[in-house]
């Protein structure tokens, strides 16, 4: 006979926190959401990897490439790039967001003195950039010669063959430093000689990289980016059980900082191989798994080696896995029973496993019963498909701009190494997911610093300045339909101009 469980399957919607005393030291301003993201022996040993918000963005073609992952670092999260595709194409992502910001970057927009303009012009709609490099042989590490930027050249007054040794600016008019300059002195040579980049150089004048006012101030405007300790953005990249061999040992090589298996029912033989072979392999590279909903799909990926573990199954706005195949839980119920389990586990071994919630999440007060309920973050598809950022595309539709959103599990996705039917032909036999749009909302960073603030100003309610104190003190409470109606605006006409969003 089958097993029914005690617990009802309930969602956020149905819980609501009961505030606590609120202190002089529970102000917003004080709350700090940093957390960390992989296993470690709390108390005992700092974590690898933290984060400066618990927010990340989903393993989705609609949600995850470099874009969303360069602004959502900056904002102090972290992006995992989607695994949906070839293994050159998602590393070469990477690379990007790694390449973006950088203390020193490794100038990647190269040519030699007897280039042309006509190059220079290529070289900067292929790459982007304003600064190229002028070396003796063209490379990254050459002998620095000069260097062009926008200010050395007239597109409409210049012969576009005329050779870059012709005006660039050469090396002896340059400011420049000595390889070991700290980025601090870097800066101050920047701001004291009121240049846009400065050379870094080693004893035979080989250049070694490039350090740029733009970064600088860009960190002053993001004060909680996400960094790594060469001050390059962090990011993470999706895996699957099928390639791993061949795509994590790629990912690592191209900079990624954390790995995640994608898959919507992690409680596999499959994803054990996995982790066991990429823990015996990087075991320097943390490394999430999932998805579960239960003790016994924690248990089983804590000691398969995961460092954080994805709650969650069919509980996405995208997601029809409950519809098609009747298995899942719903998320409320699913991330308080997978926390009780984690404390167990933390009580007989010592070692901490965060706990990543993942899909559910339908109002911004929802994040925070998330954490509440044992989350130490969240993994968001549709709040992020929502911005700018995000890589698809912004239409309108019946008068209201939107931005597309489809599952991994949908046929436009075609992820068969996420849902295949276990045969050679790796074809997928139904799909888990459906093909959308979403309203349309404007920046991240807009959106996210309001998500925040009600983050911070609900954990203040609560007393709690962190998110680890927000857990031990919160109190809920189930909700009944009738205190849900309750809980919004009723019994008046709203002004539409003043209608809250």
């Amino acid at each position: 006979m089958a097993k029914i469980f005690d617990e009802e399957s309930r969602t956020f919607s149905e819980y609501l926190l009961i505030p606590n005393l609120t202190t002089a030291e529970n102000t917003p301003d004080k709350v700090d959401l940093s957390i960390p993201i992989c296993r470690y022996r709390k108390g005992t040993e700092e974590p690898k990897l933290k984060i400066n918000i618990p927010l990340v963005s989903a393993i989705m073609q609609s949600v995850s490439d470099s874009g969303m992952a360069i602004a959502l670092a900056r904002s102090g999260g972290i992006s995992f790039i989607f695994q949906s595709q070839p293994i050159e194409s998602q590393c070469e992502m990477v690379r990007k967001v790694k390449k973006y910001k950088a203390g020193l970057v490794t100038s990647d927009s190269n040519l030699t003195p007897d280039n042309t303009l006509a190059d220079v012009l290529e070289l900067r709609e292929r790459m982007g950039h304003r600064t190229v490099a002028v070396t003796h042989d063209g490379t990254p590490n050459g002998k620095l010669l000069g260097l062009v930027t926008s200010r050395d050249y007239r597109v409409s007054r210049m012969d576009p063959s005329t050779k870059v040794s012709d005006f660039m600016t050469p090396f002896e008019h340059l400011v420049y430093a000595a390889e070991g300059t700290t980025l601090k002195e870097a800066n101050d040579i920047i701001w004291e000689h009121k240049i846009n980049q400065l050379p870094i150089v080693d004893t035979d004048n080989c250049l070694v990289g490039l350090v740029f006012r733009k970064d600088y101030e860009s960190h002053k405007e993001n004060p909680i980016e996400l960094l790594d300790d060469q001050k390059r953005l962090l990011v993470g990249a999706g895996i699957n059980t099928r390639d791993y061999m061949e795509r994590v040992p790629a990912l690592v090589h191209a900079g990624a900082d954390v790995l995640c298996i994608d898959s919507s029912d992690g409680f596999s033989q499959w994803q054990e191989d996995t982790l066991r072979w990429v823990k015996q392999n990087f075991p320097e590279v943390p490394v999430g798994a999932g998805n579960i909903v239960d003790a016994e799909g924690f248990r089983f990926l804590a000691e398969a080696g995961a460092d954080f573990i994805k709650v969650g199954i069919g509980g996405g706005s995208i997601c029809i896995t409950r519809e098609q195949k009747g298995i899942g839980c719903g998320q409320a119920s699913a991330v308080l029973a997978v926390s009780a389990e984690r404390k167990k586990y933390f009580d007989e071994t010592g070692s901490y496993i965060p706990i990543c919630s993942d899909g559910g999440i339908v109002l911004d007060y929802h994040l925070t019963l998330a954490l509440a309920m044992g989350a130490d973050f969240m993994m968001l598809g549709r709040y992020f498909a929502r911005f700018d950022e995000s890589p698809t595309r912004k239409m309108l539709v019946a008068g209201n701009y939107v931005k597309e959103y489809w599952g991994e599990g949908s046929n436009r996705a075609r992820n068969w190494q996420r849902y295949d039917d276990g045969g050679t032909g790796g074809k997928m036999s139904f799909e888990e997911g459906v093909d959308s749009y979403v309203p349309y909302a404007g920046t991240l960073k807009d959106n996210l610093d309001t998500s925040l603030a009600k983050i911070k100003s609900t954990m203040s309610s609560c007393g709690a300045s962190s998110i680890e104190e927000f857990q031990q003190k919160a109190r809920l409470v189930v909700v009944s339909s009738t205190s849900i109606v309750e809980g919004g605006a009723h019994d008046v006409i709203q002004k539409d101009n003043d209608r809250p969003r």
